[in-house]
């Protein structure tokens, strides 16, 4: 005689899945003006003509703190989609972060390169730019890595005295610039020695879904990380931002790598990274 048998169905509760996005953080003092705090000076640069990527024309901007002494060589962090990250009244207001930190000596005295994605002018009347940016910051491989290599760094170290070494140097940015931050560290950990990705593509864009693997069978680099996301992120025909947010945290993590991992309740915005930029800096930048 069979016994009855029983088919169970067990079912896994994601919590992300369903939370409604509060999305609702607020900038603290560390991202106001400050009463006494000296001011770095932003200085927007001429249109940058890049080589190695050919016929792209690109925005960019240099911050320099009054802290700043030729004497020394200075920290140099490079933010993707800058336009972004350096304006005074966005979501990251990233000179005034630098600024109330590097008085309070919370992180080190840092020039900030801000960089947008190149675009291809119309080559006739009325033609409309293409922008090159998922080209750019989505591949794999180290050719944007060779372009602040070889391109931006000079430029800006023949204004002002840089760290050579990896410690010295960070990459940012946002969504793709997130990816694209990683990869140029990746690629060449012996150019930058941190990473600060706020709601980053590790997606199928352009492949960067497979670094959660890669990062596991890969002996480890001397790379800090600080990743951000949020539960109501993106889910799309290129993957599910937070998952694969979470899948490079435990990579990384598995890999003992100096890791951060921050995971809010919102979207796919710069809301909850700007609010936790000071926090981010004050971890990613220590010496």
């Amino acid at each position: 005689m069979l016994g009855r048998t029983c088919l169970c169905l067990t079912v896994i509760a994601i919590p992300f899945a369903f939370v409604a996005a509060k999305d609702d953080y607020k900038l603290g003092p560390d991202s106001q003006r400050q009463a006494g705090v000296p001011v770095g000076k932003v200085t927007q640069q001429p249109s940058w003509k890049s080589d190695i990527f050919p016929g792209t024309l690109r925005d960019w901007w240099i911050y320099v703190p009054s802290q700043y002494d030729s004497k020394t060589p200075a920290n140099v962090m490079i933010f993707q989609d800058g336009g972004g990250y350096v304006s005074d009244k966005g979501s990251f207001r990233t000179p005034i972060v630098f600024d109330n930190l590097i008085n309070k000596k919370e992180m080190p005295v840092t020039i900030g390169i801000f960089l947008n994605p190149g675009n291809v002018p119309g080559s006739g009347p009325g033609k409309r730019a293409r922008s090159n940016r998922s080209f750019e910051y989505d591949r794999l491989g180290d050719q944007y890595a060779r372009f602040l290599e070889k391109e931006i760094l000079p430029a800006v170290g023949k204004q002002y005295n840089l760290r050579q070494d990896p410690a010295g140097r960070a990459v940012a940015g946002i969504s793709s610039g997130g990816i694209c931050a990683f990869t140029a560290a990746w690629e060449r950990p012996d150019l930058f020695g941190k990473v600060l990705s706020h709601i980053g593509s590790f997606t199928n864009i352009r492949g960067g879904d497979v670094y959660p693997s890669l990062i596991r069978k890969t002996e480890r680099k001397a790379i800090r990380v600080f990743l951000q996301d949020g539960t109501n992120d993106l889910n799309n025909l290129h993957g599910h931002w937070p998952l694969a947010n979470q899948q490079m945290a435990s990579a990384l993590k598995l890999m003992n790598y100096e890791v951060r991992f921050e995971m809010g309740d919102g979207g796919h915005s710069g809301k909850h990274g700007g609010a936790i930029l000071p926090d981010s800096l004050r971890w990613l930048m220590r010496e």
